[in-house]
């Protein structure tokens, strides 16, 4: 923006903890990152510095590493999944998976497939009675989704290879 105020343009890149290169330029975006990698979500974690907490959920397909940052809501969300807790009340993911048992569909998978700027993309593919339904979604909802539903997460190749250099 150009008639931002001066003292903005610390907030225009990242601190430097922050694990993403920078953003690409809309005609330098590759359209396709390749073909589907299956990985698994290795931990959930926080970083706090200068009173800016981030969340990030670490996804590995054994070699490579993807951190992605998530919210507060959905770190918790993920975490309680993975450790196999239930929470007193459903929670907004625990909610959709019950929905989806009751309408007799099955998440098929999740892939993570698309990068722009600094923001991933995701797709969660349901089965209803044999056909498969294709979803936008965040990153970390479909995660913590498809923990509860015992579903494959993948990432495309070019995005695990992005996140490598």
């Amino acid at each position: 923006m150009e008639d931002q105020p001066e003292e903005w343009s610390e907030f225009s890149k990242p601190p430097d903890f922050f694990p993403y290169k920078e953003p690409v330029p809309m005609e330098d975006h590759p359209g396709d990152y390749g073909d589907p990698v299956e990985v698994q979500v290795e931990a959930v974690f926080m970083t706090d510095s200068t009173e800016n907490i981030q969340r990030f959920v670490l996804l590995s397909d054994g070699e490579r590493k993807l951190p992605i940052v998530i919210g507060p809501f959905e770190a918790s969300s993920i975490m309680l999944a993975l450790d196999g807790q239930k929470p007193d009340r459903p929670l907004t993911h625990d909610l959709m998976k019950v929905m989806l048992d009751r309408f007799e569909a099955d998440i098929d998978r999740v892939v993570i497939d698309d990068l722009w700027g600094h923001t991933y993309y995701a797709k969660i593919y349901i089965d209803i009675d044999g056909e498969e339904v294709e979803i936008d979604s965040r990153p970390s909802d479909a995660i913590a989704l498809a923990i509860r539903c015992n579903a494959t997460i993948y990432v495309a190749e070019g995005i695990l290879d992005h996140a490598a250099d």
